[in-house]
């Protein structure tokens, strides 16, 4: 079994930052694809970053040159570091991790619990 735990949410003014961390924990075998949703109320989710197993990233045009996704291999480890804050950046912010099963080898997607970011003076 897999688990991911997400933290770092919390309030801040705009133009604030925040890191949010995302930690994945269990019967790993290999981790792929790491991303970062949000929904806001009254919203679908939506992408916001990915980053693959090698680096390679994207990010959804909204938060472009404001967002950085990076990973730690070694600690599987998932971040978002979120720079110069707006209110529309508020919302539930869930990590989605692809991890082959360490007890069959399977490939699946994860989801975090959700953390709240709220921007707001």
């Amino acid at each position: 079994q897999v688990q991911l735990v997400e933290s770092g949410g919390g309030l801040v003014q705009p133009g604030g930052s925040l890191r949010l961390s995302c930690a994945a924990s269990g019967s790993i075998r290999s981790i792929y694809d790491m991303r970062w949703y949000r929904q806001a109320p009254g919203k679908q989710r939506e992408l916001v970053a990915d980053i693959t197993s090698g680096g390679s990233t994207n990010y959804a045009d909204s938060v472009k040159g404001r967002f950085t996704i990076s990973r730690d291999n070694a600690k599987n480890t998932v971040y978002l570091q979120m720079n110069s804050l707006k209110p529309e950046d508020t919302a539930v912010y869930y990590c989605n991790v692809v991890i082959k099963d360490g007890d069959y080898g399977q490939l699946d997607d994860y989801w975090g619990q959700g953390t709240q970011v709220t921007v707001s003076s």
